[in-house]
């Protein structure tokens, strides 16, 4: 059995004049949510031993600022920077972990978490994958090659507004 925990880079910010959208950093909020985030993680037990990154800044800074427990193998590509959905599934289909977590952009982000569970999730605040939105899947796979759309199965969702101010 394999696990996916699909989340979106948290919030950015959008004043840095003259910075390129690739080198966008995050915002306040968006540093207290990442680590709010990683707090949820390490309640849930979701420890990634596989992290895929966008080599975007507000990616990499958000994947910092979970403070991931152990020490999980980090894969930072700009083949994940604004990548569709079937660009991210490829990608994944290379990924050697149990636990992968693979942090992105919408729209393909969101679009992957429909397209990838086996039934779309009942939660509102995924509808649009605002910034932060994570969702956990499973898959009875062997290798992520071998991963197919809608095999999925749903066993977390949370947005950032959901969860508590880390401590």
């Amino acid at each position: 059995m394999k696990r996916l925990i699909l989340m979106r880079h948290a919030k950015s910010d959008w004043s840095g004049a003259g910075a390129s959208d690739h080198d966008r950093t995050l915002n306040d909020r968006g540093r207290r949510d990442a680590a709010a985030l990683g707090q949820w993680l390490r309640d849930k037990g979701l420890a990634p031993d596989t992290v895929l990154c966008s080599s975007a800044t507000r990616t990499q800074q958000t994947v910092d600022l979970l403070g991931l427990e152990g020490a999980p193998d980090i894969t930072l590509t700009r083949a994940l920077y604004l990548a569709d959905a079937e660009d991210l599934h490829a990608e994944l289909c290379k990924a050697k972990g149990e636990t992968v977590l693979l942090v992105a952009h919408n729209p393909g982000i969101g679009d992957m978490a429909e397209m990838v569970v086996d039934a779309e999730p009942n939660s509102d605040g995924l509808h649009h994958y605002p910034t932060g939105a994570t969702l956990v899947a499973t898959f009875e796979i062997d290798d992520w090659a071998d991963l197919t759309w809608h095999s999925g199965h749903v066993t977390h969702i949370t947005v950032p507004r959901d969860l508590p101010a880390p401590e």
